[in-house]
Formats: structure tokens, C-alpha cells, sequence
């Protein structure tokens, strides 16, 4: 309820409201940007475009409690079109060391790193596990804001958890078979 009080007040151009508001987004905003672009410096460059883009449409938004799916549109849609921009400038260089490394660690250790393997997932999948799981989407919301049916985000979700499921069980049954 407050939420939507601070909404209304950022609508009518409330300053300390409209931080408010972006303050109490700002650790999930930041979270699904690093899950669709991974690297620190474009993650930055899309929340800055999308706290903009918000800021100048708040007036808008014709209901305010679909103030979180909007403000999660709008990132997504700037992730992807950091994405479709870097695609277009692709530099080999860019590939982290560290990247390679931590999987290579993760197979070696028999240790499961959760995030390692959501990391691994197509984008897609990746996307629709974290709207759903990190930040508590339903499937109608996750539809909403992703531009597709509640059945492919369903589908969606089933192919992610079973994909990872395979990827976690080999593990575990590995590091059961040393003990």
C-alpha cells in the first residue's frame, strides 16, 4: 500500500518518492539484468537507461500496482537491446578467464553451485527461472512482461528445472559414490 502511495506521489513528480520507490527495486533490477547481460558494466548501462525511462513515463502508468512488471519490462527490453548492440560490436577479448575457470572448478569439486548452473541455462530459461524464483512473478506476470503466453512460460519453467535437475543429479551421484 505504500508502494502504490509513493507511486501516485512519484506520478505527480515527488522526487524522494520515486527513489524510494527505485531504491526498494534496486537489488532485483540489478540481479535480472546481471543474469541477461553477466557483465557488470552493461548491467549498469541498462539500469541507468531503464531508471530514465521509467522516470519520464511514470506518468503513464495508468495502475499503479503494476508499477514492479512495468519497471521489469522496461529492463528487459534495454538488456536486450544492449544484447543486440553488442552482437553487433562481438570482440574475442571480452570472453572472461574467470568464466571458464569457475565451471571447471565447479565440475572438479562435486560441488553444486546453484547460480552455475541457472548461469548455464539458455537466456530464455534463465529468464523465466529468475522472474519466477528470484523475484516472485506469477506466471501471468512473467507473461505479461515477457510478451508470451502463460503455457510457453510454464513450458518454459519445466524445461529449466528439468535441464538443471540433470545437472545437479549427476553431481550428487558422483560425490555419493566416493563417500
Amino acid at each position: 500500500m505504500d508502494n502504490e502511495l509513493d507511486i501516485q506521489k512519484a506520478q505527480r513528480g515527488d522526487h524522494e518518492a520515486f527513489i524510494r520507490l527505485f531504491r526498494q527495486l534496486e537489488s532485483q533490477l540489478y540481479r535480472l539484468a546481471k543474469t541477461i547481460l553477466i557483465q557488470d558494466e552493461d548491467c549498469a548501462d541498462a539500469l541507468q537507461e531503464t531508471t530514465l525511462k521509467v522516470y519520464k513515463g511514470l506518468a503513464s502508468l495508468k495502475q499503479p500496482k503494476f508499477f514492479k512488471t512495468w519497471v521489469i519490462r522496461i529492463l528487459i527490453n534495454e538488456c536486450n537491446q544492449l544484447l543486440r548492440m553488442r552482437e553487433r560490436t562481438v570482440v574475442v577479448a571480452e570472453i572472461p578467464e574467470e568464466t571458464a575457470a569457475s565451471y571447471a572448478h565447479f565440475e572438479d569439486s562435486g560441488n553444486v553451485d546453484l547460480q552455475s548452473c541457472i548461469n548455464r541455462l539458455d537466456e530464455s530459461l534463465r529468464l523465466a527461472i529468475v522472474l519466477f524464483y528470484y523475484e516472485d512473478l506469477s506466471i501471468k506476470q512473467i507473461a505479461g512482461v515477457l510478451g508470451i503466453s502463460e503455457g510457453a512460460v510454464r513450458a518454459r519453467l519445466h524445461r529449466a528445472r528439468r535441464l538443471l535437475s540433470e545437472q545437479i543429479h549427476p553431481v550428487r551421484e558422483e560425490g555419493l559414490a566416493h563417500e
